[in-house]
């Protein structure tokens, strides 16, 4: 199998919520659009976060009525803090704070309107 690329597939309640965080805080930039439904891309994230409306038909039944919950969409940086400073300064809540893990991994959390958990992460040993 040649994968050519990825994607995340979120369903949410407010399609263009998630996507304005997205865009806003984060820099990725709207690929395709239908109704209820939008592609994102960002040009050094290596994967498309697609965000899909709830009900809408392309997801079997069953399923069509539950939204994204229990996960973690996470972004590897280069500076937390320097991300953290950011997001924090543009009025961004921050629902867990900048920390560092006993394995050296830092992180911090925000959420998006939608509920969606962003884990912005450096790993320990990364060169900046």
């Amino acid at each position: 199998m040649q994968i050519t690329s990825s994607a995340v597939s979120l369903t949410v309640e407010d399609v263009e919520a998630s996507a304005s965080f997205l865009r806003e805080h984060f820099g990725f930039a709207e690929q395709m659009s239908a109704e209820g439904f939008v592609s994102l891309g960002h040009p050094s994230a290596g994967v498309n976060v697609v965000l899909l409306a709830r009900g809408i038909e392309v997801l079997p039944e069953g399923f069509r009525d539950q939204v994204a919950a229990g996960l973690i969409l996470a972004f590897v940086v280069a500076d937390v803090a320097a991300e953290e400073a950011r997001l924090r300064a543009a009025g961004v809540r921050i629902t867990m704070a900048l920390r560092e893990e006993p394995w050296g991994e830092k992180l911090f959390q925000v959420t998006d309107p939608n509920g969606i958990v962003v884990q912005v992460v450096e790993w320990a040993g990364q060169q900046r």
